[in-house]
């Protein structure tokens, strides 16, 4: 029996929705939620995403600014910036497209934005809240992707997940949200040996490498939740995530598309996080 498909599209316009009602209600306060997204150099893939979130914002209600900048700028004139958007009261959320060009990320970009506008979640002390189970400004990703496995209605409390991909954006924190939920979670990778002894136990697999059609059908328990992070561009144009799809859905039980699945839920999620950094300094 082929998996039922998790719609990302379907569940991200429930929450914009109900975000668009939350928006109205703190307009009628003369409060206007604002987002700013900071783009560095014109990367293609990067801009799309960044033209995302601003057509989403602008749709529901959200003032959403987008400040671009050339890829070669300073370390501390790009700093500067940031402190200004810090110090803006009219500024509830701030945003930084990743990937940074080499001489940004590695610096403390991410610790730079106030620990109260970082509606990506990557500040160390929002990483730390998520370690310790703590409610904060959740990764915009991983607060999606527990968005989807609620959906499913599955108990997560002793379910095997497997993680495939490192990454301080997806992997680290949507492992410690499934521990924190009860889960017993592996962290594997790419280039981890004999994968498939982990992910064919798996309950829950979640796969976040950008490595096009990584998980193959024979790798994945039947009846298994598959959540694809990846996404890649093939040679012939066409859009992959990192699970073999077609043949995937055949064995497990539930599954997201790509594209259609996870991407949306980011947005939504990001949407969220920007609500909830609002509320939260405008009732200081």
């Amino acid at each position: 029996m082929a998996a039922k498909i998790l719609d990302g599209n379907k569940i991200a316009k429930e929450i914009l929705e109900d975000a668009k009602s939350q928006i109205i209600q703190l307009r009628g306060r003369g409060i206007v939620p604002k987002l700013v997204v900071i783009q560095i150099g014109s990367d293609p893939a990067s801009t799309i995403y960044v033209e995302k979130k601003h057509k989403t914002c602008k749709e529901i209600g959200i003032e959403s600014e987008i400040k671009r900048y050339p890829e070669k700028i300073e370390y501390d004139k790009f700093i500067e910036e940031i402190k200004k958007l810090n110090s803006d009261k009219s500024v509830h959320g701030i945003l930084v497209q990743s990937p940074l060009p080499e001489h940004l990320s590695h610096k403390q970009v991410y610790e730079t934005i106030s620990v109260q506008k970082d509606v990506d979640g990557f500040h160390p002390f929002n990483h730390g809240k998520n370690l310790l189970g703590k409610e904060g400004l959740q990764p915009a990703t991983p607060k999606g992707i527990m968005k989807l496995l609620e959906t499913t209605k599955a108990k997560l409390e002793g379910k095997y997940a497997v993680v495939i991909g490192r990454s301080n954006i997806v992997g680290k924190p949507i492992a410690l949200m499934l521990i924190n939920a009860g889960c017993t979670v592996t962290v594997a990778n790419s280039k981890t040996k004999n994968l498939s002894d982990f992910t064919k136990k798996a309950d829950i697999l979640i796969c976040a490498t950008g490595k096009a059609k990584l998980v193959k059908e024979k790798m994945v328990k039947n009846g298994a939740i598959v959540i694809d992070v990846g996404i890649s561009r093939q040679k012939s144009g066409k859009i992959s995530g990192d699970v073999e799809f077609e043949k995937v859905k055949k064995k497990a039980g539930w599954i997201t598309p790509v594209p259609g699945g996870v991407g949306p839920l980011t947005i939504a999620s990001l949407v969220q996080n920007t609500l909830k950094a609002c509320g939260e300094q405008e009732n200081k």
